[in-house]
C-alpha cells in the first residue's frame, strides 16, 4: 500500500500580469518519495514549486499539506514551516557570504531557537554526511559550485524537513559534480524519510527521482494526482 499524501496541490492558478504560469495544476507528493518536475524553461515550473511551498500564494486552488491548507495559514506560521518542516536548495546555493559554512548550516537551527554549540553540532554531523566536513571553517567565497551545494543540501537537511524543495540544484554544476550532489541528496532524503520534490530540466539529474510530474504552459500532468 502507498503511503498516504504529506502534499496535494488542487486546481492551481497563477498569472503574471497576462501570463498565465499556472493552469489549474494538480499535483500530490507522498512521505519519502522523489518526485522531478520536468519541462523547458518558462513553463512554470518554479511557481509551482513556490506555490508548494507556500513562498507564492495561487490565485486559486489549493495547497494542502499535512492536513494544513497553506492558504490559510498565516504569514508567520508559513514561515514557521519554512524552517522546519521544509528544506531548501536553491541553483546557486545562497549561503550567506559573511558566514562560515559551518555557521550556514546551522543557521536553520539558530532562527529556531537551538543553542549556538549543539546547532553547530548537529551542522558539523550533516557536513560530514553530505562529504563537506573539510570545509566547515572556509567561507563560502572559496568553495567551488560543487562545494556550495554539498553545503547547501546540508543546510536543507540539518533541521529533519518533512519535505525538500529543490530548484535546479544542478543547474550551475558539471555533470559529475552534478551527479555528486543529486546522489547525496537522494540518499540522504531516504536515509531521513523526507520528500523530495525537485525542478529540472536536465534529464540526467531526473533519473534520480521515483517518477516525474511535466509541466508545460503552465499546465501539469502528475499521474498521482489523478490516483
Amino acid at each position: 500500500m502507498s503511503a498516504p499524501p504529506l502534499l496535494t496541490a488542487r486546481g492551481l492558478t497563477k498569472a503574471y500580469g497576462p501570463t498565465a504560469a499556472l493552469r489549474g495544476a494538480e499535483v500530490t507528493v507522498r512521505a519519502g518519495e522523489v518526485v522531478a518536475v520536468m519541462g523547458p524553461s518558462g513553463s512554470g515550473k518554479s511557481t509551482l514549486l513556490h506555490c508548494l511551498a507556500g513562498i507564492v500564494r495561487p490565485d486559486s486552488g489549493s495547497v494542502v499539506y499535512d492536513g494544513r491548507e497553506l492558504t490559510a495559514l498565516s504569514d508567520a506560521e508559513r514561515s514557521a514551516l519554512r524552517r522546519g518542516d521544509f528544506g531548501f536548495v536553491f541553483q546557486f546555493g545562497q549561503l550567506v557570504p559573511e558566514l562560515s559554512c559551518l555557521e550556514n548550516v546551522a543557521l536553520p537551527l539558530r532562527l529556531g531557537g537551538k543553542r549556538k554549540r549543539a546547532a553547530e553540532a548537529r551542522a558539523a554531523e550533516w557536513l560530514e554526511r553530505l562529504e563537506a566536513a573539510e570545509l566547515a571553517r572556509q567561507l563560502p567565497g572559496a568553495l567551488s559550485g560543487g562545494q556550495a551545494q554539498r553545503v547547501a543540501v546540508a543546510r536543507a537537511l540539518v533541521t529533519g524537513p518533512r519535505i525538500v524543495f529543490a530548484d535546479e540544484p544542478t543547474g550551475a554544476l558539471d555533470s559529475l559534480g552534478g551527479e555528486r550532489v543529486m546522489r547525496l541528496l537522494g540518499e540522504a532524503a531516504r536515509d531521513t524519510g523526507a520528500a523530495v520534490l525537485l525542478v529540472t530540466h536536465d534529464i540526467r539529474v531526473a533519473a534520480y527521482s521515483d517518477r516525474e510530474i511535466t509541466v508545460r504552459d503552465g499546465a501539469v500532468h502528475d499521474p498521482a494526482a489523478l490516483a
